[in-house]
C-alpha cells in the first residue's frame, strides 16, 4: 500500500524539471534543499548532502539521491520537510519510485523535444488560467505557491515542460491506436449478451497510509458492516454512517450504470459476478475495504450503428494505454535504463 507522502511526490516529480544532469549535479550548501538532505541523512547516510549515490543510471544520464531531494524542495517547498517523518525503509520506496519517475521523464522529454513537440504561449495560459481556478484565483494561486516557499517561475516552466510531455504522448498513442471493423463487432456482440454496466450500493473503510493495527481495525470494523448488512440493515443508511468513500457516501453509497473497465479490478469483478440483489463478502482494494451490494446489471440494447462510435472510443482508450506503455519501456530499453535504487 502506497504511502501518501509517495503519492505526493509522484505527481510532484511528474511536473518536476528535467534540466538537470547527475555528473555535475550537486546540492548547494546553504540552501533548504542542502538542509533538508542534511536531516535525512540522519535518517538514511546515503541521503547526504554531499553523497553522489546513484539512483538511476542511462547511457545518457544518471539521476541522484540528492537530484529527487532537490526536485521535491522545488516543487513542493516546505512540504517535502515531511520526508523527515519516515523511516529508512519508507524512504528508501519514495526514492527508488521517483529517481526512476524522473529519469522516465527526461527521457520522455527528450523524445519530445527532438521531434520538436511544441507548447504555445496560449496553451500554457490556458492552462495556468486551470490552475489559478482552481486555487481561488490568480493572486490565491501566487500566495499559495509563495507561501509554500515555490518558486512560480520553477512551477510554470514544469507546467510547460509537462504540457510538451503529454502533447507527445496523445500524438504516440494516436498514431499506434487502430480498431477494426472485426474487434467493433465482437465488442458489440459481447455487450449484447453479457452486461454492460452495473450499478451497486457499496461501503469503503480506507486502509491508504494507515498502519498495520489501523488496518485489522478496518477489517474488523468491515465484516461487522458485513454482518448487520446481512441481518437485514438498510444497507443505504449503513453506507450513508459509516463510508469513507466521499465520491458516494451521501448517496447511500451509490454507484449507478458504470461500464467494465471503470473501476479497481476486485471491485468490477464483484460488481458484474455478484447475484442482482445480493451482497458481496469484503473486498480488498488499493483503496481499502470495500463490501457491495449489486442493484442491477444492463445489457447492450442499442443496435450496432448507433453504439459504433462509443465502443470504438473505449477499445482506443485501452489500446492507447497499452501503446504509450510500450514506447515508453522502448525508450527505458534504448538508453540502457537501471534502477539501482538506495
Amino acid at each position: 500500500m502506497k504511502n501518501a507522502l509517495t503519492v505526493i511526490l509522484a505527481s510532484v516529480l511528474a511536473l518536476s524539471g528535467c534540466g538537470r544532469k547527475a555528473e555535475t549535479f550537486a546540492l548547494k550548501q546553504g540552501t533548504p534543499a542542502y538542509d533538508l538532505a542534511v536531516e535525512l541523512a540522519k535518517i538514511s547516510p546515503a541521503l547526504g548532502p554531499d553523497k553522489t549515490t546513484v539512483l538511476v543510471e542511462t547511457k545518457g544520464f544518471k539521476i541522484t539521491a540528492a537530484e529527487v531531494v532537490q526536485s521535491a524542495r522545488d516543487l513542493m517547498g516546505t512540504r517535502a520537510d515531511q520526508l523527515k517523518s519516515f523511516d529508512a525503509g519508507q524512504l528508501k520506496q519514495i526514492f527508488d519510485q521517483n529517481a526512476g519517475s524522473l529519469a522516465e521523464r527526461k527521457l520522455i522529454l527528450a523524445a519530445a523535444e527532438a521531434a520538436k513537440t511544441i507548447v504555445t504561449p496560449d496553451e500554457l495560459q490556458q492552462t495556468l488560467q486551470s490552475q489559478y481556478a482552481q486555487a481561488g484565483g490568480e493572486q490565491a494561486f501566487l500566495d499559495a505557491v509563495t507561501k509554500a516557499g515555490v518558486s512560480i517561475d520553477h512551477v510554470k516552466a514544469s507546467i510547460r515542460e509537462s504540457l510538451i510531455i503529454n502533447k507527445f504522448l496523445t500524438g504516440i498513442a494516436e498514431k499506434g491506436v487502430a480498431v477494426t471493423e472485426d474487434e467493433l463487432r465482437q465488442a458489440y456482440a459481447q455487450e449484447s449478451t453479457a452486461d454492460k454496466t452495473a450499478s451497486v450500493r457499496h461501503i469503503l473503510l480506507m486502509t491508504q497510509g494507515k498502519t498495520e493495527q489501523e488496518k485489522a481495525a478496518a477489517k474488523a470494523r468491515i465484516e461487522d458492516l458485513l454482518a448487520q448488512a446481512k441481518a437485514g440493515a438498510d444497507f443505504a443508511e449503513l453506507a450513508k454512517t459509516h463510508s469513507e468513500d466521499p465520491g458516494s457516501k451521501a448517496n447511500g453509497g451509490l454507484y449507478e450504470d458504470f461500464p467494465r473497465g471503470q473501476m479497481v479490478k476486485p471491485f468490477e469483478d464483484a460488481a458484474f459476478s455478484v447475484p442482482v440483489g445480493e451482497l458481496s463478502g469484503v473486498i480488498e482494494t488499493e483503496y481499502g475495504y470495500h463490501i457491495l451490494k449489486v442493484v442491477g446489471r444492463k445489457k447492450e440494447a442499442r443496435p450496432f450503428e448507433e453504439a459504433r462510435a462509443e465502443i470504438e472510443s473505449r477499445l482506443k482508450q485501452g489500446k492507447e494505454g497499452t501503446v504509450v506503455a510500450d514506447y515508453v519501456k522502448g525508450l527505458k530499453d534504448k538508453a540502457k535504463f537501471k534502477l539501482i535504487g538506495l
